[in-house]
């Protein structure tokens, strides 16, 4: 069900961006008087589930259409379709003015909207663009005014940018809603009153237990949980921490970098808690002792453990053991004497509630709109940052490089429509930006062609454009075989 859920999640966000996306290229061909001849939501190899076209000022529906008719074939004498030189199916040229009046082909003027049955991605077929859809021979005729390749480059410039600028918009208005809805809360570096607790990989850079982190490459950063990014998207040399009273610089090794790029779930530091009992588990040892929930324990055997991660220290130590908790309830200190499991647990968990002191700011729609913006700029900045990783010998960025499986993987186990969209605000921004990455192919290969042609006056001929776009596609595919290849070992293997 857990699996269930997060693809049920990856293909709903993953349709919605890609409508969004297309309909971005949509809109601008039609404000330049571009013809649009498909729109598809999902691919529809041989059949589509549904797809729909106004016809004589009606809509007309069809339900599990096949794509062509094979009627319409170019065959031998023996009946077998003729391939053209790239192996693919020919049909017949059609003369519209002989089909009957109900025909869907009558009226090319009209886009074909549609559902394929494959559900991943989409596109927007535009008439007169070499794409994935169209090759250099379906353009061998002479350009036609309502056609792409008709149209000055600045405005087939935006056509191409359209589906970008759509991704981003709609990051803005998604993270404008959710700050108008939800506000905002985080929790103040300057709150974190008890110091930080840190995992392997942070013991490693040089933190440890009970520091206080001041700044990041002595740069203040506000959000404590904001702290880790900064380090990894910043490749921080240093951070300036408060430990036994005394500012000192840790120095952090280069290797750590390259770990952290490669942790699917980055924890690093966590804020340093007080040890107050929230509850018990089953047939907890501590519970029979008579330890009860609220109760603050102070130490094991004598030795002072009032932090969390100080008693989970000491407990780990005296597996199987008979051990000495003493606690602090109603300002007198209990002792109780605990067997420690094998496993080094005593079936006490941790209350953490109104420990801190987080800050909230809350919005109104007038004012969440400048700081969804805001928010939407920030993450384009910090995710251009962690491409930038992608091409640092010593991280091996490419490592890190995932497939829908680690997007999938991100979304939670339960639905909650506030994390959905916050990921789908944030997918949108990656989509943006991979997209407009300047490999043929993708939207940034077209702009990049296309300013060319602005400032050289000279456009790239239609059969360079299809070789371009097909070495854009087989470099894409190669991205795609290594994060597949990355997210099988990290999650298969």
């Amino acid at each position: 069900m857990t699996i269930l859920i997060k693809v049920l999640q990856l293909i709903l966000c993953l349709s919605i961006l890609v409508i969004v996306h297309e309909f971005g290229h949509y809109i601008a061909a039609k404000i330049f008087k571009t013809r649009v001849t498909k729109f598809y939501i999902f691919f529809h190899p041989k059949f589509s589930l549904m797809r729909v076209k106004r016809i004589n000022g009606k809509l007309q529906w069809r339900f599990f259409a096949k794509n062509l008719d094979d009627s319409e074939l170019v065959v031998d004498s023996e009946g077998k379709p003729i391939l053209n030189e790239k192996k693919q199916k020919q049909y017949k040229p059609i003369d519209i003015d002989t089909l009957p009046e109900g025909d869907w082909r009558r009226y090319p003027d009209n886009t074909e909207f549609g559902i394929g049955w494959v559900p991943l991605g989409g596109y927007c077929a535009i008439a007169g663009m070499v794409d994935e859809t169209q090759s250099a021979e379906d353009l061998a005729s002479e350009p036609q005014p309502y056609e792409y390749r008709s149209k000055p480059a600045w405005q087939r410039l935006i056509i191409i940018l359209g589906g970008v600028i759509m991704n981003v918009i709609t990051a803005m208005v998604i993270y404008t809603g959710l700050l108008a809805h939800f506000g905002e809360t985080y929790l103040p570096n300057k709150n974190v009153k008890y110091g930080i607790t840190v995992d392997s990989l942070g013991y490693e850079m040089g933190l440890r237990n009970g520091d206080f982190i001041i700044s990041v490459d002595n740069v203040e950063v506000d959000d404590f949980y904001a702290i880790p990014q900064a380090i990894l998207l910043n490749r921080a040399e240093t951070i300036q921490v408060l430990r036994d009273g005394e500012t000192i610089d840790v120095e952090i090794p280069s290797s750590t970098i390259a770990k952290l790029m490669k942790v699917t779930k980055v924890t690093l530091i966590s804020p340093r808690t007080p040890f107050i009992v929230g509850g018990f588990g089953d047939d907890s040892p501590a519970k029979e002792s008579g330890i009860m929930v609220d109760d603050k324990i102070v130490k094991v055997d004598g030795m002072m453990t009032e932090y969390f991660d100080q008693f989970k220290e000491a407990v780990t130590e005296k597996r199987g053991q008979n051990i000495v908790v003493s606690v602090l309830r109603d300002g007198d200190t209990l002792d109780f004497p605990v067997k420690v499991s094998d496993e080094g647990m005593v079936g006490i968990y941790a209350n953490n509630a109104g420990v801190f002191d987080f800050e909230s700011i809350d919005y109104n729609i007038i004012q969440a709109i400048p700081a969804g913006c805001k928010q939407a700029f920030t993450q384009i900045g910090s995710y251009v940052k962690s491409l930038r990783l992608l091409f640092i010998p010593e991280t091996k960025g490419y490592e890190s490089l995932g497939s829908f499986i680690s997007i999938g993987n991100i979304f939670p186990s339960t639905w909650d429509w506030g994390a959905f969209w916050q990921l789908t605000a944030f997918i949108s921004i990656i989509l943006a930006i991979m997209n407009i990455l300047p490999i043929p192919a993708l939207d940034g290969g077209y702009a990049l062609l296309l300013i060319y042609e602005m400032i050289t006056r000279r456009k790239p001929s239609d059969k360079f454009m299809e070789r371009a776009v097909t070495i854009g596609w087989l470099f894409l595919l190669a991205l795609l075989v290594i994060a597949m290849w990355n997210d099988l070992t990290k999650f298969v293997f």
